[in-house]
């Protein structure tokens, strides 16, 4: 049975993602910081039929993240698809400035959360898909790494440099031939089944976004969706 890790697993996006490989088959690695949350999370995937279980780890903590993958492979065996989307903020360290009001020591922390994290995931589950010639790695960021957002000058310099390096590193997979396909996924869009009132951005339920992230694994032709409607 193939695998899928869910780095950032909460009752969004990721659980939408969850469901939609697992009833493809996948067992399911949740990862995120609270171990209660993603056993929540497993139970609900377990009654629909999913096998699923979580590994807590913190991506500002690279070590803790490291381990709870290899942890998830030694469950249910080998990753075959990594997704990295941990939300914008990490208990309330990471809080949005604006962009005239960034400093090195604001932005920092948003590098090591997104940028940081993912290579150190990316490095934990890349080594077992090259030996096996295949495997997904699938990165998620707001549409701020693509369209600056000003309010938001932190956040957005840290998915940009992420999906920089998604972009140049999955290029360089692909040239070496390595059977792993590498995509970023840029969410402008709010995650919900209804926006604000007041809202100039349109809203997308979950689980019509997550059938993107099947569709990037099977059909591997595109290396980046910005989805904005």
């Amino acid at each position: 049975m193939p695998t899928i890790a869910i780095v950032g697993a909460g009752p969004g996006l990721g659980l939408a993602i969850a469901r939609t490989f697992g009833r493809e088959g996948f067992s399911v690695a949740l990862i995120a910081r609270t171990q209660d949350k993603l056993d929540r999370l497993a139970a609900d995937l377990g009654a629909e039929g999913i096998t699923a279980a979580g590994f807590a780890a913190d991506v500002l903590d690279r070590p803790s993240l490291v381990a709870a993958l290899n942890a998830a492979a030694e469950r249910f065996g080998a990753i075959d698809v990594l997704e990295y989307s941990p939300s914008d903020t990490a208990g309330g360290v990471l809080a949005p400035v604006d962009v005239r009001d960034a400093t090195p020591e604001n932005v920092q922390p948003q590098i090591e959360y997104y940028l940081y994290g993912a290579m150190a995931a990316v490095d934990a589950v890349l080594p077992s898909m090259q030996a096996a010639g295949r495997g997904t790695i699938l990165v998620t960021t707001g549409a701020g790494s693509v369209r600056p957002v000003p309010m938001y000058g932190n956040v957005t310099a840290g998915g940009a440099a992420l999906r920089n390096w998604a972009l140049n590193r999955g290029t360089a997979l692909a040239s070496d031939e390595t059977g792993v396909h590498l995509a970023h996924v840029a969410i402008g869009v709010w995650m919900t089944d209804e926006a604000p009132a007041d809202s100039r951005i349109p809203s997308r339920s979950p689980s019509d976004i997550a059938p993107l992230y099947w569709n990037l694994h099977t059909e591997r032709a595109e290396h980046e969706v910005v989805v904005t409607s």
